[in-house]
């Protein structure tokens, strides 16, 4: 009976793998390659003119600007794959040939997001790549690895953006938004307890209240792939595990709803 139990859970695996390992295949045959290195080309060039321009601590604002314009543009490439892959494969109806196969719908989603997963840990190695070669390995390192894990939580919630709407421009608003009010929901809070809002009267406690909620449901982005890592060549350890433990939690969340929201879904 354990036996059984055992192959009944792990029966999905194979097909996720095999998900996985097709969707890479894919991905590394569209353009997705030719644009991230275009877009290492662009930072890497415009790193330069800032160090040529700069007075003082110039190799410290080159590579500052690099690492923090990158990070962005990391985001907002990945989550552009992602949503249109994914709908081009429903509109295609490749998504009902595969589950026509005897596939599972949680191994065709977990695989997908496996392999952007993937896709995420290569974007940021390439762009780490630069960095080794002028700043301590060390804190590249660390940018790197927090990068992966900021990367894993946007493809999981582009994938159930997909998942829910099934269309590339509200999921990828809604992506941006998400990922724009996690990167600012501590300054949003700093703003609602100063003075910057003016007389709010008993409307300041609504709004500390409301950023204080969101900020407990969204992960702490400003955190995460700091460009001070970078900057002053020095990160402590212990930084990186809550940012490994946010990336996990969230990640898996997401996955579970997309699951789930998946399993409902009329195809």
């Amino acid at each position: 009976m354990m036996n059984a139990l055992y192959a009944e859970r792990f029966r999905g695996l194979p097909h996720t793998l095999t998900i996985a390992r097709f969707t890479l295949l894919e991905a590394l045959r569209t353009r997705l390659p030719w644009i991230w290195a275009g877009v290492l080309a662009f930072f890497g060039a415009a790193s330069l003119f800032i160090n040529q321009i700069a007075i003082t601590e110039s190799a410290r604002l080159q590579w500052s600007f690099y690492a923090s314009g990158l990070r962005l543009a990391a985001v907002l490439t990945l989550a552009a794959y992602i949503t249109s892959s994914m709908v081009r494969e429903l509109n295609e109806k490749g998504l009902e040939m595969v589950l026509a196969l005897d596939l599972p719908r949680a191994a065709y989603v977990a695989g997908k997001l496996l392999a952007f997963l993937g896709v995420a840990a290569a974007m940021a190695a390439l762009a780490a790549l630069p960095l080794a070669l002028a700043r301590p390995v060390d804190a590249v390192a660390a940018w790197m690895l927090s990068l992966i894990c900021e990367l894993a939580i946007v493809a999981a919630f582009a994938v159930f953006c997909i998942v829910s709407f099934a269309q590339v421009v509200p999921a990828l608003l809604l992506i941006i938004a998400f990922y724009l009010l996690a990167r600012t929901i501590d300054a949003l809070r700093l703003m609602s307890e100063s003075a910057v809002l003016g007389e709010l009267g008993g409307a300041r406690s609504l709004f500390e209240y409301a950023f204080d909620a969101i900020a407990l449901l969204l992960p702490a982005f400003e955190r995460f792939t700091q460009t001070e890592w970078i900057a002053s060549g020095n990160v402590e350890a212990p930084v990186l595990l809550p940012i490994i433990t946010q990336a996990l939690i969230y990640t898996l969340l997401l996955l579970g709803a997309s699951l789930i929201d998946f399993h409902r879904r009329e195809l």
